[in-house]
């Protein structure tokens, strides 16, 4: 038996929902504020419930599953190019009905409580992280002005500024040093956050299998593997492990037409973050592959592909490289449930 559809432009306080029942009619249309749409939800007969992915719909998604619903979640992006003239919430419910039908656009998967929380922690952190560089770099510029260099490097700064506010006769002014001193004592507090919420993502990664997998993987440490297992609600949802680099961003952005094939640089699609710490990830395990390599070390098949990439595109592209490659692994692990063999045959990546 077919559900009936119920489209729901999610907001803050009020819900525009349509609902089309059994027989394909029109749609009835409801405006209903935050309770009434509660109350809505609650007593409506059991339906498959369509909504745009924003920031809310992963929690209204849990609440509808749990009251028996059928939850849909489709990327903003696709729905968009359904809407008809202008942009009004009765035009964005009918956008959504006319988007739910495409057999081509996949859901999104919903997240659970606990993997949205980890992914709002890696959040959290990334603007710590900034904040922490924001503040090295200003005391770093007053220390520049009053003639004090300082090495490149967030380590070797955090060294330098403590020892040069402690030594009374560099001719600092003393109005400057205590302002000094509280950007120090400001960054140790940082410093104290920031361990706090990688404490909670170790505790994370120790109950999840996923990253404790991913994590053996050259470039895949703690940030990384609790990210992709957080910020991706499934890996598994990815036919086939090419689409999860795609999806990612890492592959060529492609612009052709007839018996023309023009390829640029990757796409950038998908989400951000990851991208960064897959990218970042690939550049350092790039690096000590070639420092093995010039050591003359024995390499495996994955370092000897990565070296010989290196050697024919240069390091940039390589790093992309690497992360596409890492990506593939990373849904194939997922996908077959293996741990990373580096010295065996590498799972398939097709």
């Amino acid at each position: 038996m077919r559900l009936p559809i119920v489209a729901v432009d999610l907001a803050k306080n009020t819900f525009e929902v349509a609902i089309v029942d059994q027989a394909e009619g029109q749609p009835r249309f409801k405006r209903l504020s935050r309770g009434q749409f509660e109350r809505f939800i609650a007593h409506q007969p059991v339906s498959r419930f369509v909504v745009e992915a924003c920031p809310t719909a992963q929690f209204w998604c849990r609440q509808l599953a749990g009251l028996g619903h059928d939850p849909r979640m489709l990327p903003a992006q696709y729905v968009a190019s359904y809407r008809r003239r202008n942009k009004t919430d009765r035009a964005d419910t009918k956008a959504l009905l006319e988007a739910d039908r495409a057999p081509d656009i996949q859901p999104v998967s919903v997240k659970t409580a606990e993997q949205q929380a980890i992914q709002q922690l890696h959040g959290v952190r990334e603007q710590l992280v900034t904040a922490r560089t924001a503040w090295i770099n200003q005391a770093r510029g007053i220390l520049r002005e009053q003639g004090f260099a300082i090495a490149q490097g967030a380590h070797k700064a955090r060294q330098a500024i403590p020892e040069i506010i402690e030594d009374a006769d560099n001719g600092l002014p003393d109005a400057l040093r205590e302002v000094l001193f509280d950007i120090v004592e400001h960054l140790r507090g940082i410093d104290e956050r920031i361990q706090r919420i990688e404490h909670r993502l170790n505790a994370y990664k120790a109950r999840d299998a996923d990253a404790q997998r991913l994590s053996e993987l050259p470039g895949i440490g703690l940030i990384t593997s609790t990210a992709l297992t957080s910020c991706v609600a499934d890996i598994r949802q990815f036919d086939k492990p090419r689409q999860f680099a795609a999806w990612l961003g890492l592959t060529p952005r492609e612009h052709s037409s007839g018996d023309r094939r023009q390829l640029g640089g990757i796409s950038k699609r998908g989400n951000r973050y990851l991208r960064q710490l897959l990218i970042h990830g690939s550049r350092s395990a790039l690096m000590t592959m070639l420092r093995k390599a010039r050591r003359g070390e024995t390499l495996n098949a994955f370092e000897q592909w990565a070296v010989r990439t290196y050697e024919r595109v240069g390091f940039n592209k390589a790093v992309v490289g690497v992360a596409n490659k890492l990506a593939r692994l990373v849904a194939a692990i997922c996908r077959d449930e293996t741990t990373y063999q580096p010295e065996t045959r590498a799972p398939a990546v097709a």
